[in-house]
């Protein structure tokens, strides 16, 4: 009995050897009993391919209203032309994504709220669109890619006859030619 005990014993140990090191190499264990040398089984080591990163479909930018990436449009104060300090910030930015996407041609459409004549307006709104794209060529966007026109006030931005509507439609507009 004693002898069973110690051969259990030193099996044992030989287990926890084994199991103890946690090594993946084939260890040799051997049994006193039989004098039978066996290897312990080696773990597997399943190694995970990396899953292709799944890559966002290529946009085309020029079938992409200017608004859906970025660009925005500027205002005007009251019968001005002049490029303001947020208007020409907010080019800064306008022509920062232009120039990354020198393919796609801009239609900038000046806007005017309802006050003055018909024509008075189509003129300024000419005027509004020209000055934003000469500030968009000075900061380096190519001239083919800007287009001018001028609506005046027949196409609003916001319906009424308050102040806060006016100022929303004094505005240069980008959109596709």
């Amino acid at each position: 009995m004693v002898r069973t005990l110690a051969l259990i014993g030193m099996l044992l140990a030989a287990l926890l050897m084994t199991v103890g090191c946690g090594g993946k190499k084939n260890v040799p264990v051997v049994d006193n009993t039989a004098a039978v040398v066996t290897t312990a089984p080696v773990e597997e080591v399943v190694e995970e391919t990396p899953v292709a990163e799944t890559q966002a479909p290529v946009k085309n930018y020029a079938t992409m209203s200017p608004q859906e990436y970025g660009i925005e449009d500027v205002y005007f104060a009251y019968d001005e032309y002049t490029l303001g300090a947020a208007a020409m910030a907010t080019l800064t930015a306008d022509a920062k994504i232009m120039k990354e996407h020198g393919d796609v041609v801009y239609l900038i459409e000046g806007h005017c709220d309802e006050r003055g004549t018909v024509e008075y307006n189509l003129a300024l709104g000419e005027k509004r669109a020209a000055a934003v794209r000469d500030y968009l060529a000075n900061l380096g966007v190519k001239s083919g890619q800007l287009r001018v026109t001028s609506y005046g006030e027949e196409r609003p931005f916001v319906a009424g006859s308050t102040e806060a509507s006016w100022a929303k439609n004094r505005r240069a507009h980008f959109a596709r030619p």
